[in-house]
């Protein structure tokens, strides 16, 4: 799928063992950036066995923009945080964006949530850390609603069934209805 953001065609491509290094960079850079603003979200970097099954499984995408990778997501069919919610889904994790694509988020929420629609999903699940306010402000001005916290094992962005527990906020679209356009 092709789209457009700021006059210049966004392009998703599905991530292979050979772009690792590029996705790791992406998320590298957001977690960094997030780091710098006293945000606990991620880890300062992603280990590599952290994204390569995603990989392996043709869930994780590049987002190019004028064709060179402005952001990274991975976009599963399960996710046992959510393991009480009845219902096909689709959940969003490890979506990032270089710094100088700020404000691409949007466009990858809205192909995230036409490609879960192509899948006969019903709703498009993704959580973050439960401290961070800023963005769980952004999800719901996207129409993600709150659907409670949930301890997870780990440290951010990593899970784990042992080491810290971090709580995270889970969010839901319900996709039943064609997206509000942003």
């Amino acid at each position: 799928m092709a789209a457009k953001w700021r006059g210049d065609t966004v392009r998703f491509r599905r991530a292979t063992a050979d772009s690792t290094a590029t996705v790791l960079d992406v998320l590298d850079e957001a977690a960094q950036w997030l780091a710098a603003q006293g945000v606990s979200q991620w880890p300062p970097r992603f280990e590599a066995a952290w994204v390569e099954g995603a990989i392996s499984r043709g869930e994780t995408w590049l987002v190019e923009v004028a064709g060179e990778a402005a952001g990274t997501v991975t976009l599963d069919r399960s996710d046992p945080l959510w393991a009480d919610s009845p219902g096909p889904a689709a959940y969003v994790h490890r979506m990032a964006v270089r710094r100088r694509a700020a404000g691409l988020g949007a466009v990858i929420l809205a192909w995230a949530a036409d490609t879960a629609r192509t899948q006969a999903a019903d709703a498009l699940r993704l959580d973050c850390v439960a401290s961070n306010t800023r963005l769980r402000a952004y999800y719901e001005s996207h129409a993600f609603m709150h659907r409670g916290d949930a301890p997870v094992g780990g440290a951010p962005g990593q899970r784990t069934d042992h080491g810290p527990v971090t709580w995270v906020s889970r969010y839901e679209l319900p996709l039943n209805a064609p997206a509000a356009a942003n």
